[in-house]
């Protein structure tokens, strides 16, 4: 079992606050969506590409002035199509203090279909992107859907990443070793924001009230990772409860 981790001046929980900015291939829309009733086999799904625009629009503006006005940092997660298409958006919200991290290319690739040169090219071309959107090289990665190979965590070493969120076997962050370096592996707190699509957004705050709750009076040194995407959590009803949430 790993020794649990002491966080500084003798806070007893460590909140992190991940923003994700993501962006689909030509044509193809997230897997989510609020309709109720699927679409033909084969159909292009014309208003959820539009829904997941939604996020570079006006969500990732909203969700950035929540946490100015709360004076709490976060990370923005995001595609390097995303930085492309919104790159006002990934600048202001890195002037405003937030850092900014890697999120593959395009959120419906996986790493792990990929050959290792062409997962090396991916990683080089999203941290590219960001660094000319943020004006800032990017030191952290999560990789799209949970999609990494065997290698990923290697090539990210490999690219001077110093962390990345790409733990599921862990609650608290632990050093990896790779061969180029060590890296620091982050868990999320896996109930992310559009997990309650099709109900209630308070079910979302009151997840993360009770392991508040229970990491504070029970296991000192424990970690949440709160995770917000902008195009489902960065809409009002969303970000009403993300705001108390903080």
């Amino acid at each position: 079992m790993q020794r649990a981790l002491v966080w500084p001046y003798g806070n007893r929980v460590a909140v992190v606050v991940s923003v994700l900015l993501e962006t689909w291939s030509e044509g193809k829309a997230p897997s989510y969506f609020p309709r109720t009733t699927p679409l033909p086999v084969g159909s292009r799904d014309t208003a959820g590409i539009n829904w997941s625009r939604f996020g570079g629009n006006e969500g990732i503006w909203r969700l950035a002035r929540n946490l100015k006005d709360l004076e709490i940092p976060a990370t923005l997660f995001c595609n390097g199509r995303s930085a492309e298409l919104w790159p006002e958006a990934v600048a202001e919200f890195a002037k405003a203090g937030n850092d900014v991290a890697g999120h593959g290319w395009l959120q419906d690739q996986t790493m792990f279909s990929m050959n290792a040169d062409r997962e090396r090219e991916t990683i080089k071309k999203t941290l590219d992107a960001l660094q000319k959107a943020s004006g800032k090289r990017p030191t952290g990665w999560v990789t799209p859907i949970y999609g990494w190979s065997e290698s990923t965590v290697e090539y990210l070493a490999e690219a001077k990443l110093q962390w990345c969120s790409d733990a599921l076997d862990a609650s608290v962050p632990y050093q990896h070793q790779a061969k180029a370096g060590k890296i620091v592996v982050i868990p999320w707190s896996e109930f992310v924001d559009n997990r309650v699509i099709r109900a209630s957004p308070r079910v979302w705050f009151d997840v993360y009230k009770d392991m508040f709750d229970y990491l504070y009076a029970c296991e000192p040194g424990g970690m949440i990772n709160i995770g917000v995407h902008a195009h489902f959590g960065g809409r009002p009803a969303m970000a009403a409860v993300f705001r108390q949430i903080l």
